[in-house]
């Protein structure tokens, strides 16, 4: 009876604690992103210390300072290349156009679809289905909540990393316990391990992969290479999916603008095989040495964080998960939820 009460209120609390998540995402998405970026910033300040003469000469906050500036600068780059893109885009957009369209009469020829595809026809049925006043007004919400969710961030990263440097007297002054406060300081510590070399490796498989991707694209000629590398370096954050995406953008672009079938064969080949190698042999290191999840775990908490939280919850999915199975496995009642989770059972 005690057992099943238990199992009630544990049910009862996670309900709660989902729908707190929930209704509260526009308070906690900035805050976990601040929690990202300052361990990043942590990370690539660690990463500087190994560097031979210079790591050791550098001073901890001249580390912090260029690894702001490094991840600014990255920011401006990334900024820079939408707009750039965006315009060029608009520039050749009616080429792409009738490219498209000529793509889609191939389809429909080869499905063997009676009438043949036109703009005319293909308006008349996404302003059946499609709200497009609405769907533009939802966009420019977006872009908006955007710039101002980014500059959350940046405040909540700032300070964040202003206060890092009391968190061990915080933690000693939580409880006159020194059992205790020994067991938080190891739990936050392996907290800090684990996701500081998740993030420094992912970001460095990311860059790699992106850079590879790019290789393949502008030796094809591909439009707007430097764009798609970059995005393909984002969506790499997102396990699983992010491939699928890394792969699907680009090979829709390839699609408009070549007509030859094996140059498009050739870019999806490319990027599917940079894919893959990355994936299934620099990813599984990552997930393995670093967080020790199950990929099963990864896939569900992915499906959840993106039903709670959408894109952001895509990109945090794993940070997240990873912490709550190193706080599961600290205490009794929850241990086999950490097993769960685990990659091989062993914690």
């Amino acid at each position: 009876m005690d057992r099943l009460q238990r199992l009630v209120h544990a049910t009862a609390l996670m309900l709660l604690a989902g729908w707190l998540l929930y209704i509260g995402k526009n308070i906690f998405v900035p805050v976990f992103f601040g929690l990202f970026v300052v361990y990043v910033i942590v990370g690539l300040a660690q990463a500087m210390h190994g560097v031979p003469v210079l790591g050791s000469l550098l001073p901890l906050q001249a580390r912090y300072a260029l690894s702001v500036l490094a991840i600014t600068l990255s920011l401006l780059v990334v900024v820079y290349l939408f707009l750039i893109n965006k315009d060029r885009f608009l520039a050749v957009a009616p080429q792409y156009q009738e490219s498209l369209l000529a793509a889609i009469q191939r389809l429909a020829v080869f499905l063997r679809v009676e009438t043949e595809p036109t703009w005319t026809t293909l308006r008349q049925e996404l302003f059946a289905q499609i709200n497009i006043q609405r769907l533009l007004g939802s966009m420019l919400a977006s872009v908006s909540s955007s710039i101002v969710s980014v500059i959350v961030v940046v405040l909540y990263a700032t300070f964040l990393l202003a206060e890092r440097r009391f968190l061990r007297q915080k933690i000693e002054s939580m409880s006159s316990d020194a059992g205790r406060v020994a067991r938080i300081r190891a739990v936050t510590a392996d907290i800090n391990k684990r996701i500081g070399s998740y993030l420094a490796l992912k970001t460095f498989i990311n860059v790699f992969l992106g850079a590879t991707s790019w290789g393949i694209m502008a030796f094809a000629g591909l439009e707007f290479a430097a764009f798609w590398a970059v995005l393909i370096a984002l969506l790499n954050y997102v396990p699983y999916i992010g491939s699928f995406l890394g792969v699907l953008f680009p090979g829709i672009m390839a699609v408009m603008q070549f007509q030859d079938p094996s140059v498009i064969a050739w870019v999806l080949l490319g990027l599917v095989l940079a894919q893959f190698l990355i994936g299934n042999f620099l990813d599984p290191y990552v997930m393995g040495s670093s967080l020790n999840l199950s990929p099963f775990a990864i896939l569900v908490s992915l499906a959840m964080w993106s039903e709670l939280w959408g894109i952001a919850g895509a990109f945090l999915a794993v940070p997240i998960t990873a912490v709550m199975a190193i706080i599961f496995s600290e205490f009794s009642s929850t241990r086999p939820i950490a097993v769960l989770l685990s990659r091989n059972g062993s914690l």
